[in-house]
């Protein structure tokens, strides 16, 4: 799980909005799938909207709402049901004061949790580094307070650009042992079809 520095089953809060039609199917997907990873859902929230607000996803309104919820209730973390830019997650964090996903980064994170084999745990881990980069503004407040420091604006902007540079470091690296593991794979394909050993 993406949730190392909170309680053992971190409590969240779900949000999403209602632009045609109801939501209360996604939703319920959505808070099935935080019980997958490990979550307990404390509470949704939800907001009907002629379109998604570029800032902050919900509107001045709801986002006061949802940060007087997180407060009283000792919320870890906020899961949208939707995709968010890394603009968003950033402002949502400072608006709350806590993690902020989206559904996509949850659904990485159980498939991550759920890789059987090496080669898929790589393959995982790779989509999330791909999925996160662009969005890596985003996660400062709520990293910094929790020690990782990503993300962080002002002096922590040399920091940014060396996670940065981790993050693509680490997606070159896993681009290398995955092209390695389907090589060995293909030799291993190719001695067994000329040995003519049924597989």
């Amino acid at each position: 799980m993406m949730y190392d520095n909170v309680p053992e089953k971190p409590r969240a809060v779900i949000a999403g909005a209602e632009i045609n039609g109801g939501i209360t199917e996604s939703m319920d997907e959505l808070a099935a799938l935080c019980e997958a990873d490990g979550l307990e859902v404390a509470a949704r929230i939800s907001q009907s909207l002629a379109r998604i607000n570029n800032a902050t996803y919900i509107g001045s309104g709801k986002l006061t709402e949802l940060k007087e919820y997180v407060d009283s209730a000792d919320i870890d973390l906020v899961v949208f049901n939707d995709e968010l830019s890394g603009s968003q997650i950033r402002n949502l964090e400072d608006a709350t004061g806590v993690k902020i996903i989206d559904r996509t980064m949850l659904i990485l994170d159980i498939f991550k949790d759920r890789a059987t084999s090496k080669e898929g745990a790589l393959q995982v881990e790779l989509a999330m580094l791909s999925y996160r980069l662009p969005r890596l503004t985003g996660f400062g407040k709520a990293l910094s307070r929790q020690g990782a420091g990503i993300g962080t604006r002002g002096p922590g902007e040399k920091r940014l650009e060396t996670d940065r540079r981790h993050i693509r470091k680490r997606m070159d690296d896993i681009k290398k042992e995955l092209a390695k593991a389907a090589k060995v794979r293909k030799t291993k394909g190719s001695r067994r079809n000329s040995s003519g050993v049924p597989v």
